[in-house]
C-alpha cells in the first residue's frame, strides 16, 4: 500500500496517439488493500481504464479490424449488432473513430444511460421488447443485417472475440504477474470471450493458475447442464431453459453463446461458481466506498467470488479478478438505488455546523 509520503510525479508516456482506438487495452492490475483477508492478495484488472470504459472495447476493435483485414468492411459500410450495452458502446466508439455507421439492437430492460452513451457516440439504437429477451434483440440484428446488407458483428459467435483476449488480455496478465504467484483468475461471462481467450494463454504459460468462471445464481445456464438450441450458423434458436431475469447486466444472456460453448468444450475453466445479484451490488458498493474503485454490478459479482475464494485460501494466495466496466454505467440500476441525490440528515447536520451558504429549508 502506498504511504503517500512521496510527491507524485508524471513525465508522460513518451508517445502520442493517432486515434482513440490506439489506447484500447493495457489496463492495470490493482491491489485491493482493505477488502482482502489478511495475508491473501486480491488484485482487480480494471477494464474501465479502456477509452469507452469497459472490457468490450477490446472486442469491438478486434471485430472491426479483423473484418477490415478480411475485406468484409470498407469505408461507407454499416455495422449492426445486438448488445446489452457495453459492446455497443465500444463499437460506437470504434465506428466513430473509423468512419462507419453503427446500428444497435438492445432490449429495453438495460440501463438508460447505455443507450444514451451509444447515441452520443453516433450510433442508432433500436429497442426491442424486454419480454423477448436477448434472443429477441439478436434476431432483430440478424434481420436488419440480412435486409440491408449490413455487416453483422456477431460478437456471440465470432472467433475474433476470444482472439483479442488471447492476444491482449491474457498476455497482459502473464506479463504483470511475471515472477509472482497467480493462484486464481476469476471472471464472469457475457459472450465468453474473456475466459476463452485468457485461458489459452494461462493454460500454456501459467498452468498453476486455477481459472474460476462465475454466473448468476438464479440463471445457471452452464451449471444446469442443459444444452442450447442453435441455428445452423451457431446463433441461439431459443431462450435457454435455465435462464431467469437477473441483476447482473452484461453477464449471461438468455442463451449460451457459441464462443462460450467453445470455451466449455476446451475445458477453459476449472471451477464454476454461482453468485447472486445482490452480492454483486453489495461488493461493488464496498469496492467504491472502501477502495475507491468504481465498478458495476458485474465487477462486484466477480469480486464476490474472489472474496469467497480468499476466505478459504492459504496465506500468500494471489487472486486476480476481472472488473468489466465502470459503475457510472449503472446509475439508473439497483446499484445506485440507495444513493441519494439530496442531502442526508447527517449531511444537513454537517452543513449546519457553520453559518454560511445554507440551503433553503435545511
Amino acid at each position: 500500500m502506498s504511504t503517500g509520503r512521496q510527491h507524485r510525479k508524471t513525465e508522460g508516456r513518451g508517445r502520442r496517439y493517432d486515434s482513440i482506438v490506439d489506447v484500447i487495452g493495457d489496463t492495470p492490475c490493482i491491489k485491493v488493500n482493505y477488502l482482502a483477508p489478511e495475508n491473501v492478495h486480491i488484485y482487480v484488472k480494471a477494464e474501465f481504464f479502456n477509452p469507452a470504459a469497459s472490457v468490450k472495447d477490446r472486442l469491438a476493435i478486434s471485430i472491426i479490424e479483423e473484418a477490415e483485414r478480411r475485406g468484409e468492411l470498407s469505408p461507407g459500410h454499416t455495422v449492426v449488432e445486438a448488445t446489452s450495452g457495453n459492446t455497443g458502446i465500444g463499437l460506437a466508439m470504434v465506428c466513430a473513430a473509423k468512419g462507419y455507421r453503427l446500428v444497435v439492437t438492445m432490449a429495453d430492460s438495460f440501463s438508460i444511460e447505455r443507450r444514451q452513451l451509444m447515441r452520443m457516440l453516433g450510433a442508432k439504437v433500436i429497442l426491442t421488447p424486454r419480454s423477448e429477451r436477448a434472443v429477441g434483440m439478436y434476431k432483430k440484428a440478424v434481420e436488419l443485417a440480412e435486409m440491408n446488407g449490413w455487416f453483422l458483428a456477431r460478437q456471440f459467435e465470432t472467433a475474433d472475440n476470444a482472439l483479442i483476449h488471447e492476444n491482449t488480455t491474457g498476455r497482459e496478465i502473464v506479463t504483470d504477474f511475471d515472477g509472482s504467484r497467480l493462484d486464481y483468475f476469476v471472471t464472469g461471462y457475457g459472450t465468453g470471450g474473456t475466459v476463452a481467450g485468457v485461458s489459452r494463454v494461462l493454460r500454456a504459460e501459467r498452468p498453476d493458475t486455477r481459472i474460476v468462471l462465475s454466473e448468476p445464481a438464479n440463471a445457471e445456464l452452464l451449471g444446469s447442464g442443459a444444452s442450447q438450441d442453435r441455428r445452423p450458423d451457431g446463433g441461439p434458436a431459443s431462450t435457454h431453459p435455465a435462464w431467469q431475469p437477473h441483476l447482473i447486466q452484461g453477464w449471461t444472456p438468455d442463451f449460451i453463446p457459441a464462443v462460450l460453448q467453445d470455451a466449455v468444450d476446451a475445458n477453459a475453466y476449472d471451477d464454476l461458481v454461482p453468485v447472486s445479484g445482490p452480492d454483486g451490488v453489495h461488493w461493488a458498493t464496498e469496492l467504491a466506498q472502501r477502495e475507491g474503485i468504481l465498478t458495476g454490478i458485474s465487477g462486484g459479482a466477480t469480486f464476490a467470488v474472489a472474496r469467497q475464494i480468499a476466505e478459504k485460501a492459504e496465506a500468500g494466495t494471489v487472486i486476480l479478478c476481472m472488473l468489466p466496466d465502470t459503475g457510472e454505467r449503472y446509475i439508473s440500476s439497483p446499484l445506485f438505488e440507495n444513493i441519494e441525490s439530496e442531502m442526508s440528515a447527517e449531511e444537513i447536520e454537517i452543513s449546519k455546523s457553520t453559518a454560511t451558504a445554507q440551503m433553503p429549508g435545511s
